[in-house]
């Protein structure tokens, strides 16, 4: 029997219903995703332990667990798998604490939550894989699992029995990131606006993916920036447009080099997480919790990137200190972004860790690209000096978190003519439901329109930096792409005729009429008083 990834995204999905019913999706969705990476971990731990012992895979996930405690017994052989263990994964999970082991327990009635408390706690301390802090956020004393002890002890019991049934090593290697990335989707879907704090659609990622790497995908280690990276997918998905040399036998998309800031810390652990299950080696993950604006970073080497991308939260707050006009972000613009409006803070923020030769895409709300005053200097500068290259409008109710239309701003050091690309994508979307979602043949048509870089009538357009200097630096998309229908044409003739048959028309009914009236003794004509 074979195992796809489809099946794989259905099960994990399935798992959640236990907590779907009791809580939403913004809160049961660490608590699955703590789970599900808690049992990958575990279950690697497991056959990798069974082939170190055996010399062979195990028939499953059962198997392993009664080699694995077999060898917990043995002070000796424990001792020197733990220490092969920890070499290949950051840590050596106990016997009694692996998921087998957890689900062994619930079908015994003998599992407490405390056992998972510790056993993650334990994961955290280990020294070598990087896992601190990485399940501060699964509190198995909130409330939202249930009012009492019991309660919350049978729910989690419940979602551990059915991960339980899904063998992870049946599947494909990449499957189960594929499916963490799925299962991310899914609580996007269900979180309404909360899921702008960690989630970009997998079709935008994809768009601006294809646009950073374009004429930089054959660069080995490259690198990639997002400063509010969220849960890690739009950084993810640099490497599917990377591309290998397999005739020199050249690996480069597992060379990328991934940077990421993000400040909420259960969002940073998910992507924490969200790369492990990637299986992202811990020297290529640099991952930050921090506030982006407040203090710049990278600070060390290296500090500019192949490529930045970005999806910050759409015109929040922040706060602009004197103090930033002097950082060397902000200063060659003079200016601040407004404090209630920190689109173009962000933008500078990005573009100023971006190499030369690199390429940025930033998704933004329409308002940057016309509003005056701050946001209207520092556009006009940005464009002086020819770093706005393209701006794609794309289509409203694309993301979860708005309902807004939005526009992907890509920017670059070096483009000597200044021109900008505007293409319109505003109407390149399938509508189901409440949502618009970009498809396959959208993201191909927006890409090569990109690519191309040259007019199509009623859909781009490239304006030399003289007609957007007429325009008063103003980039608002329909200054320079003309979607509007063709207007009709007249034919003055024909009207004329037209209008002169339904006048005669007018006349052989009034007759009639008038004879009607004369036939009752009515004067037809007679004016009334």
């Amino acid at each position: 029997m074979s195992f796809t990834a489809r099946d794989l995204n259905a099960a994990l999905w399935a798992a959640a219903d236990e907590m779907r019913q009791v809580m939403s999706a913004d809160v049961y969705k660490d608590y699955l995703l703590g789970l599900v990476f808690y049992k990958a971990l575990s279950d690697k731990i497991l056959v990798e332990a069974y082939e170190l012992l055996n010399d062979k895979k195990p028939q499953n996930l059962e198997v392993a667990q009664k080699i694995y405690e077999e060898a917990g017994a043995d002070k000796e052989t424990w001792r020197d798998l733990q220490a092969e263990l920890e070499d290949r994964f950051g840590c050596a999970i106990e016997p009694t604490k692996t998921f087998s082991a957890f689900y062994q327990q619930i079908n015994e009635r003998t599992f407490m939550l405390g056992n998972i408390s510790q056993a993650f706690r334990d994961v955290e301390a280990a020294g070598g894989g990087g896992y601190e802090g990485l399940f501060d956020d699964f509190d198995i004393h909130s409330k939202d699992l249930g009012k009492t002890p019991d309660k919350r002890n049978s729910l989690i019991s419940a979602v551990i029995s059915k991960l339980a049934a899904i063998d992870f090593t049946l599947y494909p290697e990449d499957a189960l990131g594929d499916a963490y990335e799925y299962l991310i989707s899914q609580f996007a879907s269900e979180s309404g606006k909360k899921a702008g704090e960690f989630y970009t659609p997998h079709a935008v990622s994809t768009l601006i993916a294809r646009i950073v790497t374009h004429g930089q995908d054959t660069k080995y280690g490259f690198t990639v920036y997002d400063p509010t990276c969220g849960s890690g997918s739009l950084l993810l998905q640099i490497r599917n447009f990377i591309k290998d040399d397999a005739k020199n036998g050249i690996d480069r998309k597992h060379a990328v080099q991934y940077f990421g800031q993000e400040i909420k810390n259960q969002t940073f652990n998910l992507a924490r997480m969200n790369m492990m299950l990637h299986r992202v080696p811990a020297s290529l993950q640099h991952l930050r919790n921090g506030d982006t604006l407040d203090a710049d970073w990278p600070t060390d080497e290296p500090t500019n990137f192949d490529a930045v991308v970005m999806n910050p939260p759409y015109s929040q707050k922040y706060n602009d200190v004197k103090g930033l006009l002097t950082d060397p972000r902000f200063a060659p613009y003079k200016v601040l972004p407004p404090p209630s409006r920190a689109d173009l803070a962000f933008l500078l923020h990005g573009f100023y860790h971006l190499k030369d030769t690199g390429t940025m895409g930033i998704v933004l709300p329409h308002g940057v690209l016309f509003r005056s005053g701050a946001e209207g200097t520092i556009r006009e500068e940005l464009l002086k000096k020819g770093n706005i290259y393209a701006v794609i409008g794309l289509s409203a109710g694309i993301f979860f978190s708005t309902g807004i239309p939005t526009c992907i701003v890509v920017l670059k050091r070096n483009n000597p003519d200044r021109s900008v690309l505007f293409i319109d994508g505003s109407k390149e979307y399938r509508k189901e439901r409440a949502h618009n979602f970009l498809d396959p043949e959208h993201i191909e048509k927006l890409f090569s329109t990109y690519a191309e870089r040259k007019d199509v009538e009623k859909f781009a357009h490239l304006a030399s930096f003289e007609e957007i200097e007429k325009n008063g630096f103003n980039l608002n998309i329909p200054r320079y792409v003309d979607t509007s229908g063709e207007e009709e044409l007249i034919d003055l003739t024909a009207t004329f005729a037209e209008l002169a048959k339904l006048e005669q028309e007018e006349k052989e009914v009034d007759a009639k009429l008038d004879g009607f009236f004369k036939e009752l003794g009515i004067d037809f004509n007679a004016k009334v008083l």
